[in-house]
């Protein structure tokens, strides 16, 4: 009972920072974007860009979502940057992913390879299989229920063509999880996480704004590669998106949020998938195996803010 309780702690906590999270993205809204009119793409003349293959995983995802994803992959990106879309099916259950899913998108105009996994492995492990069958010059992940806008993939390509070692995010938009509706984010937030590694999105400090003098601008594969991808060690989901920005950072690279680049992402009230183990301890392992790999003593501050979480790193 009292793992249970344990459980439905962490779950409502999650909860109340992603409803949090969205109304940050929201309230931030009328700062917002490059222009009302949206003209996010490359100057001119700037068209000599990397290709890319974009890789997105799914498990027991809906129909309706999953195609909303590939469809805006297809529309919205130049036919010449886009080399593949890769779909990765980590072990689904429902039928209309299978052998319907693989027929659907033989008939769609750029190449789309369906994947399997044999046995659920989770998001890092998926990617990582992506990722190897990939042949674009650039690989982005995306997870399966997004809508990638007009102009999306233009500057994120531009900036690591500019430098190699970069790591680019859009802005994230939200995408209402009860009417599906587009709801424009902000590009006045930042990334951030808190001593119990929970990623949270921050508010852009005004200091922050008056050193940029208003610029909200300001600052491949085989580099993908060079720092050593994700992390295979850690399971299902939750605290790769922390692994990897850790791994980017202190192993020489840049990792930058793009803010003439606008994706939407379904932010859901609560998990729709099954946890094998328990989701608490899923996330407390993967959260563990991030705190002994990157933080050093650091790693002393998620110990005593998660008392409960601290064990036996053999077993991580």
């Amino acid at each position: 009972m009292r793992k249970f309780a344990y459980c439905k702690v962490v779950l409502a906590t999650s909860l109340v920072w992603v409803l949090l999270d969205m109304f940050l993205l929201l309230y931030f809204s009328e700062c917002n974007k490059c222009d009302e009119k949206k003209e996010r793409g490359l100057p001119p003349g700037d068209d000599n860009l990397p290709t890319t293959s974009v890789v997105i995983v799914f498990h027991n995802e809906a129909w309706s979502t999953l195609l909303r994803t590939v469809h805006s992959v297809i529309n919205r990106s130049p036919r010449h940057m886009l080399e593949e879309i890769i779909l990765v099916d980590d072990a689904s259950e429902r039928d209309f992913l299978k052998r319907l899913l693989e027929n659907y998108v033989k008939k769609l105009q750029v190449p789309v390879h369906v994947i399997r996994m044999e046995q659920r492995s989770g998001l890092i492990r998926a990617r990582l299989k992506g990722a190897a069958a990939s042949k674009g010059q650039v690989i982005t992940f995306l997870d399966a229920h997004c809508e990638c806008t007009v102009g999306w993939l233009e500057p994120l390509l531009a900036r690591i063509k500019a430098d190699r070692r970069t790591v680019v995010c859009p802005i994230i938009d939200v995408i209402s999880d009860d009417t599906f509706e587009y709801m424009a984010g902000s590009d006045m937030t930042y990334g951030g996480f808190n001593w119990k590694l929970n990623f949270r999105w921050y508010p852009v400090p005004q200091r922050e704004m008056d050193r940029r003098k208003g610029d909200r601008t300001l600052p491949v594969r085989d580099y993908f590669q060079k720092i050593g991808t994700y992390d295979a060690g850690m399971d299902i989901w939750g605290g790769e998106n922390l692994e990897i920005s850790f791994r980017i950072w202190q192993c020489g690279g840049i990792l930058e949020i793009v803010t003439c680049s606008h994706v939407g992402h379904v932010f859901r009230k609560a998990t729709p998938y099954t946890f094998p183990g328990g989701t608490g301890q899923i996330i407390n392992k993967n959260n563990r195996r991030l705190a002994e790999v990157w933080m050093d003593e650091f790693k002393n501050f998620f110990y005593i803010i998660s008392p409960g979480e601290q064990g036996d790193s053999n077993g991580l």
